[in-house]
């Protein structure tokens, strides 16, 4: 079986997008959702990291991250990924009901289920990376680990 998620309004899975409200701690910071640490992380150390940080919503943070007029750190493409990990775990390590949520799905695969995204989702053709479901499973598989003897 596969498990499909996007809408962070979802029961039960959208706690696995980025949208949902379940913040972070992560470089000594309070991040609202992981949305927000994933946009911010793209101008580090900026006026406009905070800005994205400080954004009221998760959407109002991807718009911010997504202003082609403010110059992306030099190595966003290399560094991304790592980003996602950082925050994906961080979040699912703060929030122990959300975590019951990904431990509970056992193996079974899971695809962000978005037809606008070919690298983090499954894409228009459903052949896309999926590196935010990967990304999840890989987490998943750290958590149960970690976490083995708290179930």
């Amino acid at each position: 079986m596969t498990i499909y998620f996007y809408g962070s309004d979802e029961v039960p899975y959208g706690c696995f997008s980025n949208f949902s409200d379940h913040g972070l701690d992560l470089d000594g910071q309070w991040w609202p959702t992981s949305e927000h640490y994933f946009q911010a992380q793209k101008y580090v150390g900026t006026r406009h990291a905070e800005r994205i940080r400080r954004a009221r919503t998760p959407l109002r943070a991807a718009e911010l991250g997504r202003d082609a007029s403010v110059p992306l750190r030099r190595d966003w493409e290399r560094v991304k990924d790592d980003v996602m990990r950082r925050a994906v775990d961080a979040k699912f390590r703060t929030h122990a009901d959300i975590r019951e949520v990904l431990l509970a799905t056992d193996d079974e695969r899971i695809v962000e289920d978005t037809t606008t995204d070919n690298y983090w989702g499954r894409g228009r053709t459903g052949t896309g990376k999926n590196m935010l479901g990967r990304i999840l499973m890989r987490t998943r598989s750290r958590l149960r680990v970690d976490f083995a003897d708290a179930r």
